[in-house]
């Protein structure tokens, strides 16, 4: 027996074995018995017979089990699902009073809400910020004005900028002919603006699309044949004459074109407003005739009647 002792003192192929738990994990499962664990002790020593009813699973740090846990119960369990990532919670819209939510609300003399000039200006941070504070039915305030802070529409702005296929584009939608007559708070139609750019080619698109050539500005009642005689502009004065204008049309205090090309001492305007038939008769507000304000011009006295024969009480009309 002591031999046999001895001899048994080496590790033997069943002694100090690191087993991974796969044969009696599986006979636990197949088993009837209790499952049975075996443990590898690091002193040397005897260990329980396999067959021992009364061996005990050693506890404390001496037992260094290496388990694979292939037989494991947890293979026939159902997974548990893992728990939901947790979300920081949301912070909560703040409630705004009154007084806020009116300054929120504001509208710029353009029409525009923050949230336009927000973007207008591309501030994002700004315009998310205020998307996060406001209910949708602020969101959805439209900017529905025609005009600007200046009174300018779209067409305004086109033809100030001499945008010709802007213009032409424009004009082809439903809000075309209103743009026509719509002033700014200068007075000035869109025709105006584009005479006084001396713009042909946009004058003619907007006569072209029932633009009114005796339109008169809205501050002193000047046509566009009055602000190209003022320009001293014969080429667009004749252009304008073919379209066949009221010549004589008056501005707020009386004077017709022809008052202002003989004030101006423009024999060549002049000239061209006498051969459409303009009225050298007609007087302004203060009782002047453009014949009178030719006294003392030779040039323009020879263009127009004299008109100091009377017969009756009404003037006779010579040539010179």
């Amino acid at each position: 027996m002591s031999e046999d002792w001895g001899e048994r003192k080496k590790p033997g192929p069943e002694d100090g074995r690191c087993d991974s738990g796969i044969a009696e994990s599986v006979q636990s499962l197949c088993g009837d018995g209790p499952p049975r664990l075996y443990a590898l002790e690091e002193e040397e020593g005897h260990s329980p017979p396999p067959g021992d009813p009364e061996d005990k699973t050693p506890e404390g740090p001496e037992l260094e089990r290496v388990d694979s846990a292939y037989g494991s119960s947890s293979l026939i369990e159902p997974e548990s699902a893992p728990p939901p990532a947790q979300r920081p919670p949301s912070p909560e819209t703040p409630r705004l009073d009154p007084q806020q939510l009116e300054n929120l609300t504001y509208v710029s003399e353009d029409g525009d809400t923050l949230l336009h000039l927000a973007v207008i200006h591309s501030m994002a941070d700004i315009a998310l910020y205020f998307i996060s504070l406001v209910s949708a039915e602020i969101l959805d305030i439209q900017n529905d004005l025609y005009q600007d802070r200046k009174g300018d529409t779209a067409l305004h702005v086109a033809c100030k900028n001499q945008h010709l296929e802007c213009a032409r584009i424009i004009l082809r939608g439903p809000g075309g002919p209103q743009n026509l007559h719509l002033q700014n708070w200068k007075g000035l139609a869109c025709l105006h603006v584009a005479t006084l750019k001396s713009d042909h080619a946009l004058i003619s698109l907007l006569l072209e699309s029932g633009a009114d050539l005796n339109n008169q500005e809205g501050t002193s009642g000047k046509t566009p044949l009055h602000l190209a005689v003022e320009m001293l502009d014969s080429s667009l004065l004749t252009k304008l004459l073919r379209h066949r204008p009221s010549v004589n049309a008056a501005m707020y205090n009386g004077c017709t074109p022809l008052h202002l090309a003989v004030g101006r001492k423009d024999a060549g305007l002049a000239r061209l407003l006498c051969q459409a038939g303009a009225d050298t008769l007609l007087r302004n507000r203060e009782g002047d005739t453009p014949h009178d304000l030719a006294e003392g011009n030779n040039q323009l006295l020879a263009l127009l009647p004299f008109d100091d024969l009377k017969i009756s009480g009404q003037p006779v009309v010579t040539s010179a």
